[in-house]
């Protein structure tokens, strides 16, 4: 998976580079911080765009099918070759341009302290963007700043995502192969909740749960164009995914939203979850699917709260009682097409 930054993001992790660099001319010559920075800007930021597959992206592959400690070997050893190579590219361009006067070896050939100092930025560097990849931005930071320490309501939007015929598949294939599956198939996944500033909250078995703060998900229909997104992208791929996995990946899914009580838990692994009968009433709406016969299902007092792209149709599926709430549950389906009906352009109005 790829990690993707906002603009400001970006511009965060470029200062907080030149800045290690800048700091470290300061303290050991006691001047030349714009020197400093531009080493430390070539030096790691090439390891960054290794760790985001932007380069060497065979390579990045490969090592990541090792096992571990050979792993672990492999990735310091490129490290060490992508630090001495931007040292001296980064020597060259500031020789070329008068700006350092030394001598050409050590202008280019950095020396241990050097290489010891910018491993130390850019592995920590590396370190925190994995967590934050791994948790998901917005649990990343809400975790840092301690938001949910204390429980705290407030509106959100999700999306169940599950794979029809997993049984059968894993039956036919075995698990490890269903495994592999499943691996393909929400890295997919990731790309579209990224893009529409959503958080995979948890995968399920062979669901997915993805989240969105209420007025994100609904500002020009974000949750609707991820479901989306994410069919047309597996439909593209059709061929791929049939010759590699023998089926085309078969997707259900809800979308619903209300008012829930986020919690920070956990004693050795903290994570913050999500209470309330908003998170109980997707997750049966999801079931819907099946039972419906419908592939993308939203419910009515959400489809009302945004205006629907334009590239949707709309079918009122009607209530439907839904186990353990009490009122019954306004259910539509959405399909793409040529053009909306009337309540896709009167939504939100």
């Amino acid at each position: 998976m790829r990690w993707r930054f906002s603009t400001f993001e970006g511009l965060l992790l470029l200062l907080v580079v030149a800045g290690a660099g800048a700091v470290y001319a300061w303290v050991f010559y006691g001047k030349g911080a714009l020197i400093g920075a531009t080493y430390a800007l070539f030096m790691c930021l090439p390891i960054i765009a290794f760790e985001r597959r932007i380069i060497f992206r065979r390579l990045h592959r490969r090592i990541h099918a090792f096992s571990t400690p050979v792993f672990f070997v492999a990735s310091l050893v490129i490290y060490f070759v992508l630090l001495d190579i931007g040292y001296a590219a980064a020597g060259l361009l500031m020789q070329s341009g008068g700006v350092m006067e030394d001598h050409w070896m050590d202008a280019m050939m950095p020396s241990k302290t050097v290489l010891i100092f910018a491993l130390g930025v850019s592995g920590s560097l590396v370190f925190i963007l994995r967590v934050r990849e791994l948790l998901g931005r917005d649990v990343f930071l809400s975790l840092l700043t301690g938001r949910y320490r204390r429980p705290v309501e407030e509106e959100r939007v999700f999306l169940f995502i599950d794979l029809a015929g997993s049984t059968a598949y894993a039956e036919k294939h075995g698990d490890l192969r269903m495994q592999e599956y499943l691996g393909r198939l929400f890295a997919t996944i990731a790309d579209p909740v990224m893009r529409y500033r959503g958080s995979i909250d948890d995968y399920i078995g062979d669901a997915a749960v993805i989240t969105w703060p209420f007025d994100r998900a609904t500002n020009n229909a974000a949750c609707i164009h991820c479901v989306f997104d994410i069919l047309e992208m597996i439909d593209a791929d059709a061929r791929r995914w049939q010759k590699e996995f023998g089926e085309v990946p078969r997707l259900r899914a809800a979308l619903h939203g209300g008012t829930i009580v986020a919690a920070e838990i956990g004693l050795d692994r903290h994570k913050i979850t999500y209470f309330g009968d908003t998170v109980n009433t997707t997750a049966r709406l999801e079931g819907f699917c099946k039972t419906l016969g419908h592939q993308v299902l939203i419910s009515t007092d959400l489809a009302r709260k945004m205006r629907l792209p334009h590239y949707v149709r709309v079918e009122d599926l009607g209530e439907h009682a839904v186990r353990g709430r009490g009122q019954k549950l306004g259910v539509l389906s959405l399909r793409a097409g040529s053009a909306a009906p009337q309540l896709a352009s009167t939504a939100a109005e």
